[in-house]
Order: structure tokens, then sequence, then C-alpha cells
């Protein structure tokens, strides 16, 4: 017999219709987003660039989605979520028709800025999907949405064989086609969330535009963002740097280093969801603590590069060697992961609990700050590979951001309990989902 208390997720019911399909809709615009990631690497080769321009490349459809993100979803907050996500995968799917057509780096960089838009689906589907569900339900829905990361490790799987089939121009296409019909399905399978309606019928004006960020004066909502910045963000840079780290450092061809950073990205974005059951049963704050200290194990493992030593023993030299194995190297990449994507449930329940009015916006500016990790990391990841000549270099840049930000949240935490926990918490009725 169903769970009544999960009822209203089936698709027979308006909520469940429009969280399943923003959740479809995000997966294909998250496999768009990261295109770059395998065909990046066939342009790298044709048009001989350095570490750091591969970085740039990657980077900038990161760089537009993280962007755009803040204005998508004050947007939808005031337009509706169906009309702005149906629109801007149309004009997604423009841009990644122009990418197929474009030779010159310019020309890659800027068709990329326009392909960038597809990461600003998130926000829009966030501040959609949150609008048909109750408060203690929202960790759970959202969580369920978020799996659309899982578009990364479809573009891993799928992109190098149509690749290697027909060039990666075909990619793009064949990505924009996506694009097109997804837009015209979701569209006619949802309906406007209530809070759009209910403002129709009432005729009710939306909050002005410097109401809506009123909420980012919050030191609290800078700290959520820049939690995000690392479980979202670093995910994200790894979904597009991991593809060109397994080729140089393991010797993989392109479609088996796509297939086994999809073992990184897919529990990096399935168990998003058990992220967000979590949240709404033990605590968002508990659910944060996991994720960052495993993040922190997990990256220090990883950022140790190859090694060689020589002892001087009693009877001659003892020669000493270490370095991560490829399944050495697939088990940390997958925890990493896991724990990542549980990160990215527990930062967004937090949203929905401390600011339910303010989802959009304050979603908005989360969503931008870890996109914008997703931007700036590979061009870092780049730029360290150049200076040190070490591709752990990344992991190491990773371990000291996740270090830093737990240090960071156990140090507030404490202040919080200390000080005054009623004042730096929302009704009593929230705190538990949330906290």
């Amino acid at each position: 017999m169903q769970d009544k208390g999960y009822a209203d997720l089936g698709l027979a019911h308006t909520g469940g219709r429009a969280l399943w399909m923003s959740t479809l809709a995000f997966t294909v615009c998250f496999a768009v987003w990261t295109i770059f990631s395998i065909i990046g690497v066939r342009i790298k080769e044709e048009l001989g660039l350095s570490e750091t321009e591969f970085g740039l490349l990657v980077g900038t459809p990161i760089l537009t989605g993280s962007l755009s993100r803040i204005f998508l979803g004050i947007w939808t907050d005031r337009f509706g979520g169906r009309l702005v996500f149906t629109i801007m995968m149309l004009a997604t799917s423009v841009a990644t028709v122009l990418l197929a057509f474009a030779h010159t780096y310019a020309q890659i960089l800027t068709a990329a800025l326009g392909v960038g838009l597809a990461g600003g689906s998130f926000a829009v589907g966030v501040a959609y999907v949150s609008r048909f569900f109750p408060q203690k339900r929202q960790g759970t829905a959202l969580g369920i949405f978020g799996v659309g990361n899982v578009g990364a490790a479809v573009t891993k799987f799928a992109a190098p064989f149509v690749l290697l089939a027909w060039g990666w121009q075909a990619v793009a296409l064949m990505w924009a086609a996506a694009l097109v019909v997804m837009a015209a399905v979701f569209y006619l399978t949802t309906e406007d969330d209530p809070v759009i309606v209910e403002q129709r019928k009432s005729g009710a004006v939306a909050k002005s535009f410097l109401l809506e960020l009123k909420p980012l004066q919050k030191a609290r909502v800078w700290r959520f963002a820049f939690y995000y910045f690392f479980v979202f963000g670093a995910f994200v840079a790894l979904a597009l740097w991991l593809p060109r780290y397994l080729i140089g450092v393991y010797g993989f061809d392109i479609a088996t280093a796509g297939m086994v950073g999809a073992l990184y990205s897919i529990p990096a974005s399935i168990f998003r969801a058990y992220g967000g059951v979590l949240s709404d049963r033990i605590g968002a704050r508990a659910v944060m603590y996991w994720s960052l200290g495993v993040s922190v194990a997990a990256t220090l493992v990883l950022s140790l590069p190859p090694t060689s030593s020589v002892m001087r023993g009693i009877n001659g030299d003892i020669a000493f060697h270490f370095e991560i194995g490829v399944a050495a190297f697939i088990v940390a990449a997958f925890v990493l992961g896991f724990f990542m994507s549980l990160g990215k449930a527990a930062v967004y329940k937090h949203v929905a609990a401390y600011y339910p009015e303010s989802v959009g916006a304050v979603g908005g500016l989360v969503g931008m700050i870890g996109g914008l990790g997703g931007f700036v990391l590979p061009i870092a990841f780049g730029a360290l590979n150049d200076a040190t000549g070490l591709w752990s270099s990344c992991f190491m840049l990773l371990f000291a951001i996740s270090a830093g930000l737990l240090v960071w949240m156990d140090v507030v935490v404490r202040r919080m309990n200390r000080d005054s926990p009623s004042a730096r918490r929302p009704s009593h009725q929230t705190v538990v989902a949330a906290e």
C-alpha cells in the first residue's frame, strides 16, 4: 500500500508531475551544461590549447549558468517556473546549435556563454518545485529534483560515442535537439505553481526586485552560498575536469575516461535525493558536518602525488614507491561524490527552511556562488597543473577549501549554540528539519 505521506510525489498529483518533469528537464539541461567535459578534450587537441585555456573553455558555460541563476530565480518567483523554464531551454538550444558551427577559440567561447544558460535551470526548478510542497517535505522534493545533476554522467556516457562516430559538432546538435523536445514536453505536461495561480486570481502585485533581494544582506545566506561553492561548484569542476585528468594520469582513451568519470558523477547526483530525505529526518546541519568531514578525508587521499623515495637500510638502500591506483581512485572518487551529493541537498534544505518566502532570490544567489565554483575551479586546476606539474594539485586545492569550510561552520555553530540559539534559528516547527 502506498504511503500517504508520499502520495503527492506521484505523477497523478500536480506537484508530483511538476517535480518529476522538472527533474527530467534539469537532467537534460545539466547534460548540455557539462558538454565541454567531453567535446572540450577534442577541441583542445584541434586548437592546441594549453591547460589553462582548456580550463577556461570548460568553465565558460559555468560562468553564464552561475551569474544567471539569481535573475532566473527572481523571474521564476515573479512569472512562474513553467514559463521561465521553457523559454530558458529554447534559448539555450539556439546557442548550442551555434556552437556546432563555431571554428575559432573565440567563437567557441562566445557560443559557450550561451550554452551556459542551461546551468540557470537549477534556480528555476528550485523556486518552481518548492511551491508545490509543504516545508516538512521540501528537503525530499528538492533532493529528488537535484538528482538532475546526473545529466553530467549522461554526457560522459553518451557523448564520447557520438563524438567518435560523427565528431564533436554532432554532439552539440543532438544535445540542442534534446533541449527543444524537452521544452515542449515540459510545457505541455506541467501547470503553473499555486502561488502564481493565486496571484493571477487575486490580482496581487509581485514583490519588487529590491524586496526580493533584501534577504541577501544576511551573512547566513553567504555562508550557505560558500558551502555550496564546494559541494556543488567542486562537483561541477570535477565533472568537467576528470576526463582530462584520467587521460593524463592513467592514459585512458576518451571513451574509457568518460565512463570512469561517470562513476564520480553518478553518486554525486542520484544520492542527492537521499540527502534531502536525511535533511528532513536528522537535520541539514548534521548532514553538512558529515559531507564536509568526509570530503576533507577523501580529498586528502586523492591529493597525494606519486612519490618515490629511497631509505638507507642496514643491508643497503630500500626503494619505496607510492601511487593512487585506478581502483583506489575510483573508490575515493565515489565516496567523495556520495557525500558531496548529501551536502548539496542539505544546503537547499537550509534555504527553504530559513527563507520560505524568498527561495528564488536566496536559492538563486546560493546557486550562483556554487556555480561560480564550477567556473573558477577548472581554471585554477589548469593553472595549478601548469605551475606545479602535479596532476593531484586539483585535489590539494579542494582539500584546503573543504577543510576551511568545515572549520568555519563549526566555529559559527558553536557560537550560535553558546550565545542565543533561538535568535539564530527559524521557528520551532522548522528548526528540527533545518538544523
